[in-house]
C-alpha cells in the first residue's frame, strides 16, 4: 500500500507541488502558525532521502574528480553569478536579487538521483555529487548569502550555518551511516516504508512556507509575473548549460546525464526555509516559484536526454 502511494505521489509531483503552493497562499493565516514544523519536516525529508546513499559514492571522487569539482563550481559559482547578473539587469531590486541567487545557490536536489536513475545515467557519480555537495552546503551557502547580502541587510550567517547542519548535514550523515551499518538493507525496509512521507513532507514544506508570499500572489502584479518568467528561464538555463558543458568536456553519455540533473535540480525547500526565516517576504518569491517548475522541467529534460543519447551517444563514445 505504501509502495503504491509512493509511486502515485512520484507521478503526481509536477501537479501536487504547485497545488501545495496554491493552498499555502490561500491559507496564509494558518500557514504562519505552522512554521515551527518546517525544520523538523525538512530534517525528516533529508534523512529519508539519505538512506539510499553510502560512503562508497565518495569513491567516485577518485575516478571523476574533475567532473565533480566542475559540477559543484557550476552550482555555487557560475549559476549564482548568472542569476545575480540577470536579476540586477531586469529588476534592479536588491531583495529580489538575493532571492534569485539563493534559489540557485542551494545544494543539488536529492531527487536528481531519481531522474538520473530513470534516464540511465551514472548513479555512483550522481550520489557522489549529492553527498559531497550536501556536506559542503553548511559552509558554502552562508558564505554566498553573506557575499550577496553585503552591508545593506543584517544577516546572522552563523544561525544559517547551524540550521543547515540540523536540517541537512546531521540527517544526511545519520542516513548514510544507517545504510552502511545495515549493508544497504535499510533501503528495502525502512527506506521504502518512509518514501511516501518524504514527498508528503516536501508538499507540507511548500504549503507552509508559501503562506509567506500570500499577499504578493493575491495582489499579483506585472513584477510578480516577471519574477515567475525569470525563474523559469534561469531553471531552464541551468539544464542547458550543464548539457553543453557535458557535451564538450565529459563525452560519456552516462556522466553527462548525471551532470545535467545534479546541475539542473536544486534542494529548493532548504532555500525556502532560509529565505522565509532570515529575509523579508520578497526574497522568498523567486525561491518558492522555483518549486513550480522543478519536477516538470526534470521530466522534460529526461525526454531531451533520451533523444540526445540516441543522436550523439555513438559519436561521443568514439571520441572518448
Amino acid at each position: 500500500m505504501l509502495a503504491t502511494l509512493n509511486k502515485n505521489l512520484q507521478k503526481l509531483m509536477p501537479i501536487l507541488t504547485p497545488l501545495s503552493l496554491i493552498i499555502g497562499v490561500l491559507l496564509d493565516d494558518i500557514g504562519g502558525y505552522l512554521l515551527f514544523l518546517v525544520p523538523w519536516l525538512f530534517a525528516l525529508m533529508t534523512f529519508i532521502g539519505s538512506l539510499s546513499m553510502n560512503f562508497q559514492g565518495l569513491r567516485s571522487f577518485t575516478k571523476y574528480p574533475v567532473v565533480i569539482l566542475i559540477t559543484i563550481a557550476f552550482l555555487h559559482i557560475l549559476m549564482p553569478i548568472w542569476a545575480y547578473f540577470v536579476a540586477t539587469v531586469i529588476f534592479n531590486d536588491h531583495l529580489l536579487t538575493i532571492g534569485f541567487v539563493l534559489s540557485v545557490a542551494v545544494p543539488t536536489g536529492v531527487t536528481s538521483f531519481i531522474w538520473v536513475s530513470i534516464c540511465r545515467g551514472h548513479l555512483a557519480l550522481c550520489l557522489s555529487i549529492i553527498l559531497i555537495d550536501t556536506m559542503l552546503s553548511p559552509i558554502i551557502l552562508p558564505l554566498l548569502v553573506h557575499v550577496v547580502v553585503g552591508q545593506n541587510i543584517e544577516i546572522d550567517t552563523m544561525s544559517i550555518m547551524l540550521d543547515l547542519l540540523w536540517m541537512i548535514l546531521l540527517p544526511s550523515v545519520a542516513g548514510v551511516l544507517l545504510n552502511e551499518w545495515t549493508k544497504g538493507n535499510v533501503v528495502e525496509t525502512v527506506g521504502k516504508t518512509l518514501a511516501p512521507f518524504q514527498k508528503i513532507s516536501l508538499f507540507l514544506i511548500v504549503m507552509i512556507n508559501s503562506s509567506v508570499i500570500g499577499p504578493y500572489i493575491r495582489n499579483i502584479t506585472w513584477e510578480t509575473i516577471g519574477i515567475i518568467i525569470v525563474v523559469l528561464l534561469l531553471s531552464i538555463s541551468g539544464y542547458v548549460i550543464c548539457l553543453i558543458l557535458g557535451h564538450y568536456l565529459f563525452k560519456d553519455p552516462s556522466v553527462i546525464t548525471a551532470v545535467v540533473f545534479t546541475g539542473g535540480m536544486r534542494n529548493i525547500a532548504v532555500g525556502v526555509v532560509i529565505a522565509s526565516t532570515y529575509f523579508p517576504a520578497k526574497v522568498v518569491m523567486p525561491v518558492v516559484f522555483g518549486m513550480l517548475f522543478q519536477q516538470v522541467l526534470a521530466s522534460q529534460f529526461n525526454r531531451i536526454m533520451e533523444k540526445y543519447k540516441v543522436k550523439y551517444a555513438f559519436n561521443l563514445k568514439e571520441s572518448s
